[in-house]
């Protein structure tokens, strides 16, 4: 039988929490949406969306991770009866789906960081750097390196190699950010940067675009419905309060989001600055995409700065630190899916890299189907987060508040605010994000929407969660017999 591990300490599932949180998203991806929308307005928007939809989530999952202290699988099947094991299926799916692809995102910040280092970055056309390497091999062999690191961790354990390795990453990545953040703000023109940043333009908060974007940035950076908190509180010890744990991890995720945001912004506007200056000509970089914000436009920014070789290569290694502290917590849900399976942790974690390899490899290989399954995956994500939401209502939100989650030692108390939250709020901004993503995509090319082999088509995107669904409904009695025993005629 596989040892029951828990946490050595409460700031070892507060660092692990906090690495599963602070991934790459919050490093290239912020910058470039706070950039795109107003600055300070948009973070008004998406603090305020800390409160109303990530905190809540991951409150919701940790409670479940530590009421059942079992899998994502496990947990729907024990709380709401066996036949709806299958929903819990699909939100590990999904993050698995997205862990096959982010494996060559964690390697493309290993090989960026080594070139940084070894001056060829840095020496070179970023541009011509970028498609040279994305046009061969190498991708495959980081990928494969990213995988082999992370899955070496996790082998070691709860405590030996997940809260351990956080509890490096973790210090070392805000440590590197704040050092970023000091040399950024001391380049000429950055104070017009800062002043962007956090000066907001109220007027643009009547943008309902805005508020969308950062409905979906809070939704993406933080991990809330990912599933990965509720395996990480099976590691808990008894003690550990959801609400408390949750809001220090959503803050925690904020912050390095605003460090990463001071870092690179008022470095762009810096490169800009000068007799000719101009905002726009700043935002229009920042409207490139990630790929090309991260690994063309960053290294052309900081090779024309003083020690800009050395800020790079800094810039690049909290990129790998952030990339691997939410990798291992990818890998993990993984794992865990397998150990309640019944593999103990060493087979499944090599069952684990075995698959993400070979499941990685078209990706590693191929852009569009990166893009493809980045596209579909990521807004899996939000069918994920509606299924916590589907299992609260169905038990009923003061039932879950009053017999899961406020069982556990705290003072706080959320209250009927937090069924109001659960029943309304929660569900209309899933509507909301849902609605508006299927419609930009629709709208962008309304002759093909239903092209299932079109890279960012909605019909591409429903063929392949229907099908997962379909599969996982199917096979629901055998995979519920294999993690929580005999299907009896109750619970499906």
């Amino acid at each position: 039988m596989e040892k029951k591990e828990l946490f050595a300490s409460r700031w070892g599932i507060i660092f692990a929490g906090l690495g599963m949180a602070v991934g790459t998203g919050n490093i290239w991806r912020f910058p470039r949406i706070v950039a795109q929308f107003g600055g300070g307005a948009f973070i008004i928007a998406w603090l305020i969306f800390l409160f109303l939809w990530a905190m809540p989530l991951l409150i919701i999952e940790m409670a479940i991770g530590k009421k059942t202290r079992q899998s994502v699988g496990a947990s729907f099947g024990k709380i709401l009866g066996q036949k709806y094991t299958w929903m819990g299926i699909f939100v590990a799916f999904v993050t698995a789906a997205i862990t096959f692809y982010y494996t060559v995102v964690t390697g493309w910040c290993l090989k960026y960081f080594l070139a940084t280092v070894s001056q060829g970055l840095i020496k070179s056309d970023s541009q011509k750097f970028w498609q040279s390497f994305t046009s061969s091999w190498e991708p495959v062999i980081f990928h494969f390196a990213a995988i082999t690191i992370g899955c070496t961790i996790i082998y070691a354990g709860v405590v030996k190699g997940i809260e351990r390795a956080n509890k490096i990453l973790i210090p070392a990545l805000f440590t590197i950010l704040i050092i970023g953040c000091v040399r950024a703000i001391t380049l000429p023109g950055a104070f017009h940067g800062l002043n962007f940043l956090f000066s907001p333009n109220l007027s643009k908060l009547a943008d309902l675009k805005l508020w969308l974007n950062a409905l979906s940035q809070s939704a993406w950076s933080t991990g809330a419905g990912w599933g990965l908190m509720l395996t990480y509180a099976i590691y808990s010890h008894k003690r550990e309060n959801p609400i408390v744990t949750s809001a220090t991890i959503g803050f925690g995720n904020n912050m390095a989001s605003l460090l990463a945001a001071v870092m690179v912004i008022p470095t762009v506007f810096s490169f800009f600055s000068g007799q000719n200056f101009s905002q726009e000509r700043v935002l229009e970089v920042m409207k490139t995409d990630n790929q090309g914000l991260t690994f063309i436009w960053i290294p052309n920014l900081f090779s024309q700065i003083p020690y800009g070789s050395f800020f790079l290569a800094l810039f690049f290694l909290a990129l790998c630190f952030a990339a691997f502290s939410s990798l291992i917590s990818q890998l993990e849900l993984i794992t865990r899916i397998l150990i309640d399976a019944g593999l103990i942790r060493k087979k499944a974690v090599v069952v684990v890299g075995i698959s993400c390899f070979c499941l990685g490899f078209p990706s590693a290989l191929s852009m569009g189907f990166f893009n493809n399954q980045d596209w579909v995956w990521g807004l899996g994500l939000m069918v994920s987060g509606s299924f916590f939401i589907i299992l609260v209502l169905k038990i009923g939100p003061k039932k879950f508040r009053e017999e899961i989650l406020e069982t556990f030692d705290s003072k706080i108390k959320l209250g009927r605010a937090f069924d109001f939250l659960v029943k309304f709020l929660l569900p209309i901004q899933i509507l909301a994000m849902l609605g508006w993503w299927f419609w930009d995509s629709y709208s962008k090319n309304p002759q093909n929407w239903y092209n299932i082999f079109s890279q960012s088509s909605v019909g591409t995107v429903l063929f392949q969660w229907i099908v997962a669904i379909v599969i996982f409904i199917l096979l629901n009695k055998i995979i519920s017999r294999k993690m929580l025993g005999p299907v009896d005629s109750k619970t499906g």
